[in-house]
């Protein structure tokens, strides 16, 4: 098994930058594929992005593509989600996902879950 653990999440206005990193533990960081999703008050978790167990492949939701930039670092198990340009509408509760093989975009399918980190946008 793996144990995920996000951070780094807070209060920021809308246009700023936020990156939390998700640190994991536990077995081999690298056969994980990696991901973020989120959930807002009242609404389903959602998919955000996923990276590849190697880092080489991502694939992100429209609604971030070109704001939201994911990477990881094998060396100390831990994968970063880079936002920018943040929006009101991104405030949510940003969840850190693994699975073996490739990460599942539907929350369901997901093995793995961080406890989450609060994301708050102000305009």
């Amino acid at each position: 098994q793996v144990q995920l653990v996000e951070s780094g999440g807070g209060l920021v206005q809308a246009g700023g930058p936020l990156r939390p990193p998700c640190a994991a533990s536990g077995r081999t960081f690298s056969r994980y594929a990696m991901g973020w999703f989120r959930q807002a008050p009242g609404k389903e978790r959602q998919f955000v992005v996923r990276i590849s167990r190697s880092g080489i492949s991502t694939y992100y939701a429209d609604s971030v593509k070109g704001r939201f930039t994911v990477s990881r670092d094998n060396a100390k198990n831990t994968v970063y989600l880079q936002m920018n340009s943040l929006k009101p509408e991104d405030t949510a509760v940003y969840y850190c996902a693994a699975d073996e093989g490739v990460l599942a975009t539907t929350p369901r399918e997901v093995d793995y879950w961080g406890q989450g980190t609060q994301v708050t946008v102000s305009s």
